[in-house]
């Protein structure tokens, strides 16, 4: 084969060794995929930031490249539904993954309710020790559905164990003033948005729904 393709025996083994190397990357990569349970593929590119103003796509591109990853900081999209939150976090997320980091999305309920099992079980450390192995957690759609206060309080520990040692993406409907009313205790709030808050990049998005727009605007290129 190195005759065929006019390479030397040095030249033809270095191209097997990359193509072997590439391959193996490849494969890693589609297992940290599927391992990250999006459920859906979604791209920066295929948001419209047109129709949300409030954002700065460029911020977006450059949180793309994973530096908040290495200096453990969290990003917070808060807005109201239908604003296009989940699109952004998944998209962040898919890019953490072809990148290198290992990448989890989960919707705040599950997680709740995870971790709620885990207690009832006595296995909260393994269950924190081995979230702990993934370098970005997404925690979709928070403030949704209302925790008991075992689910809040567990939550509460969750996301204090991960301060300063890995990165949440937080996605939320409630603006910071409403925590208390989804966690129950005024004094607990305070201390994770403190947590949260403090090495992290809120994104905030406003107006009406991203997804009627976008079905509007859609309509209107179909008739024009």
């Amino acid at each position: 084969e190195a005759e065929e393709r006019n390479l030397s025996y040095e030249e033809y083994l270095l191209a097997l060794l990359e193509s072997e190397s590439q391959t193996r990357e490849e494969n890693q990569r589609q297992r940290r995929l599927k391992q990250a349970t999006f459920p859906v593929q979604k791209t920066l590119d295929t948001y419209d930031f047109s129709l949300m103003p409030s954002l700065n796509r460029n911020r977006f591109i450059t949180l793309a490249k994973g530096d908040f990853v290495n200096k453990k900081e969290n990003i917070i999209l808060l807005g109201n539904s239908g604003t296009g939150k989940s699109h952004l976090a998944i998209s962040l997320g898919i890019e953490m993954v072809q990148i290198g980091y290992k990448t989890k999305f989960i919707t705040a309920s599950e997680l709740v309710e995870e971790l709620l099992m885990a207690n009832a079980e006595h296995k909260l450390g393994t269950f924190e020790k081995k979230w702990l192995k993934f370098d970005v957690i997404i925690v979709d759609e928070l403030g949704y559905v209302p925790f008991s206060k075992t689910g809040a309080e567990l939550l509460f520990q969750f996301f204090s164990s991960r301060y300063e040692r890995a990165s949440v993406i937080i996605t939320t409907n409630l603006e910071f003033a409403e925590w208390t009313n989804l966690f129950g205790d005024e004094k607990m709030t305070t201390a994770l948005l403190d947590r949260l808050t403090h090495r992290s990049h809120i994104q905030l998005l406003n107006g009406e729904s991203y997804r009627f727009r976008q079905s509007m605007k859609q309509r209107e290129n179909s008739e024009g």
